[in-house]
């Protein structure tokens, strides 16, 4: 009778150190959100350089509400002064009154990218990305932004295809005589 007892024990503690330890496993990397190895700001600033000077491309100028102008001139303003989350609530101010600019987009997913927000950034590129042109500066700056996050998290593959999809932004202008 004893060593039946003392087995039933036995078999009851390996059972409660079987649940402890699955309660106390810490989540798998696939639960966790990335952590980015490239500091945002390098990563803002292959964004913005990707845009390039322009000439002689194809870039569509929509005409923009002057109080989204203002609030994203402030945005820069605050931006440069090291504010950023003044930034983003301009930005996050014009977003309101418009809330299908491409470029206001794109310039909110780079702020996202400071904040280390990386989904936000990618969700904000896509969408700016579908809403623009799809040609020109700004269409290189919405894939490079994936680009760039894509790199950060280490998927290389996606990060290849995201530059593959900037290159072909550039449009050559029309001809004008």
């Amino acid at each position: 009778m004893l060593p039946r007892r003392i087995a039933f024990r036995a078999a009851s503690i390996a059972g409660v150190l079987a649940l402890g330890a699955c309660a106390s496993q810490s989540p798998t990397t696939a639960e966790t959100a990335p952590v980015s190895t490239i500091p945002p700001a390098t990563m803002v600033q292959a964004i913005r350089a990707s845009a390039g000077d322009g000439d002689g491309e194809l870039a569509v100028q929509p005409l923009r509400d002057p109080m989204v102008e203002d609030l994203r001139a402030r945005a820069v303003t605050l931006e440069a002064r090291g504010d950023l989350d003044g930034a983003v609530a301009a930005l996050d101010e014009a977003m309101t009154i418009v809330d299908s600019d491409p470029a206001l987009l794109q310039e909110r997913a780079e702020l996202a990218i400071l904040q280390n927000d990386l989904p936000r950034a990618t969700q904000l590129a896509e969408r700016a990305y579908a809403l623009g042109a799809q040609v020109g500066p700004l269409c290189r700056r919405h894939w490079i932004t994936l680009e760039q996050v894509r790199l950060s998290t280490g998927d290389a593959e996606g990060a290849t295809q995201a530059r593959s999809q900037a290159d072909g932004c550039r449009v050559a202008g029309p001809d004008r005589f």
